[in-house]
């Protein structure tokens, strides 16, 4: 068993800048170039390899909850499920790479093609990446039969 305060401090130590999609990428719903991958106590983590990559995933996160919070109808300054969090980083990069016509949903990619495109990613057409934030489902598990 893992003593999780020691696994914590030594993630910290090895995983200085940790990756702020890492739900997505883990979930295989988006990809990084700059993502970083290591093993922590038999536990993948990832981490962002620039710290301005980092600062704007950052700042693309924060927009996802602040523009997702009145649709979402999350009470504001409450801690985020991690079902929310799959919700806001999948459905909201999904909605980021449609709107950029991505041909894949590298975090990196689509974000630095924003800034040179819209000029911010504040100026991005967030009513349609808010409305994929909130259609945005996870995949059904497969029901396997009961063996008896």
């Amino acid at each position: 068993m893992v003593d999780e305060a020691a696994y914590r401090r030594t993630q910290a130590e090895v995983n200085r800048l940790p990756c702020v999609f890492k739900a997505a990428l883990l979930a295989r719903q988006a990809v990084c170039e700059l993502a970083v991958r290591h093993s922590v106590a038999e536990r993948e983590v990832l981490a962002c390899g620039q710290a301005p990559a980092h600062l704007n995933c950052e700042t693309l996160e924060r927009l996802f909850v602040e523009r997702a919070t009145f649709p979402l109808k999350l009470p504001p300054g409450a801690p985020l499920t991690h079902g929310t969090v799959m919700r806001l980083h999948c459905g909201g990069l999904r909605g980021l790479q449609q709107v950029l016509d991505a041909p894949q949903p590298d975090v990196h990619r689509m974000v630095m093609q924003a800034q040179v495109e819209h000029g911010s990613l504040v100026q991005l057409p967030w009513e349609h990446i808010v409305a994929q934030i909130v259609a945005w489902q996870p995949r059904r598990r497969a029901n396997k039969p009961v063996s008896g």
